[in-house]
């Protein structure tokens, strides 16, 4: 349940969990809507390229619609034109206009082409759609994309799939501080909940995470442990933490001891 006065609102739309779940590599789809259901993500993506969108009931799609708040993506796509099409289709099939956008550049790395992203952001923005774009850590690609219309912007943290976690904390910080107004993701390379917990903590306003859940031992259990993480970074990030400092503090006081 969201609190009003810490709400995650995004195009005018309120988000009902900072913890955003994918579809891919769980063992089963009966394991992956038993995660879903333990922790009711706040959005769930589904790669277009996978379903067939004119028979849900062909694939796991049908577990899903009308249950859980769908993010389709554009996952697979290598070139702006391609990611527009499968937008497109995403929107005549499911009556959604919410896309994650990502445009990968290189087969190996995954890493998100920067070009051509920025140039499938604009064209989608016109097109109406509320576009959440998947980033490189990169402050000026970032700012690009908000400069876009994008609705949110989702750096990644590492890697996509390879669990490293939060590879280059002030570049993200930097990202973070320099749109303070937009709704920012960390999407790809979280790797455990301490993982998440901290992205929340930079101030991130949710996690998208994937295969650290679907991959692990315990799956349900590990969304669970998420979910956990996300709500503790972000209480610690209201809190505010203490400053880091080189030298100790002693924590106990010293005035009106005896000698």
């Amino acid at each position: 349940m969201v609190k009003e006065e810490d709400a995650l609102v995004i195009a005018g739309q309120p988000i009902s969990s900072r913890l955003w779940l994918g579809t891919a590599r769980y063992p089963s789809p009966r394991v992956m809507v038993e995660a879903f259901e333990r922790v009711k993500p706040g959005l769930v993506t589904v790669s277009v390229r996978r379903l067939n969108l004119h028979a849900p009931q062909e694939t796991f799609l049908e577990l899903l619609l009308g249950r859980y708040r769908l993010l389709p993506n554009t996952a697979g796509c290598y070139t702006a034109q391609e990611a527009i099409f499968v937008a497109q289709l995403a929107r005549e099939a499911l009556q959604i206009d919410w896309i994650k956008l990502e445009v990968i550049g290189d087969e190996r790395t995954l890493w998100p082409d920067a070009e051509q992203l920025l140039s499938a952001a604009r064209t989608l923005v016109r097109e109406g759609f509320v576009v959440l774009a998947y980033a490189p850590d990169d402050p000026i690609v970032c700012q690009r994309l908000a400069d876009a219309g994008c609705a949110a912007v989702m750096p990644l943290a590492a890697p996509i799939g390879s669990g490293q976690g939060l590879r280059d904390l002030e570049r993200l910080a930097l990202i973070r501080s320099q749109l303070p107004g937009l709704p920012l993701v960390i999407d790809a390379g979280i790797g455990s909940p301490a993982d998440a917990a901290l992205a929340l903590e930079l101030g991130f306003d949710a996690v998208l995470v994937n295969t650290a859940v679907a991959e692990a031992q315990h799956p349900v259990l590990m969304a669970e442990a998420m979910a956990l993480a996300v709500e503790a970074g972000r209480k610690a990030f209201l809190a505010g933490r203490i400053p880091r400092i080189s030298y100790a503090r002693p924590s106990s006081p010293t005035e009106g001891l005896p000698f």
